[in-house]
């Protein structure tokens, strides 16, 4: 809408409009989920997982049926997210079966956990077993008490 056509050419008025057009422009900048993010959010919300916290360690426990080690990657971003994530497959169709009902969860998994600052990123170890993953990361040791110094007082 130009405003001067209307017989507003004072500079109030040019600054409104300006105003009202930058205010439309933002609109447009404004990003709408990819539809990879929706995915990886969904991903997220389906993986359900336990963290324990221990004396020298910190477990995360991911129940994962039916999946071998292959289907599951394990990896540290940024030096301190633990991403776990992967892909269930769907059974290969065989002649003559007719599915009646699938409720067990297909596609791509993922969770990821801000570790805290104490994790040893260098020492994670990750064990699948019985369909259940249990990724363990070591704790650094507490840093050792500031000791008080001293410092010599000269004569001057």
């Amino acid at each position: 809408m130009d405003l001067r056509m209307m017989g507003f050419d004072s500079p109030l008025f040019s600054a409104l409009q300006h105003t009202l057009n930058a205010a439309d422009d933002s609109d447009k900048s404004v990003s709408v989920p990819t539809r990879t993010y929706v995915r990886d959010a969904k991903a997220m919300a389906a993986t359900p997982a336990d963290v324990k916290e221990y004396l020298n360690s910190y477990t995360f426990i991911v129940d994962m049926p039916g999946l071998k080690s292959g289907d599951i990657k394990v990896q540290v971003e940024d030096d301190n997210v633990l991403v776990i994530s992967g892909e269930r497959k769907r059974e290969e169709e065989k002649e003559g079966v007719k599915h009646v009902r699938m409720e067990r969860r297909v596609g791509k998994f993922m969770r990821k956990f801000a570790l805290p600052e104490n994790a040893d990123t260098d020492k994670i170890s990750a064990v699948c077993q019985d369909g259940v993953l249990t990724v363990t990361v070591e704790k650094l040791p507490p840093p050792a008490p500031k000791k008080p110094r001293t410092i010599e007082v000269k004569t001057a």
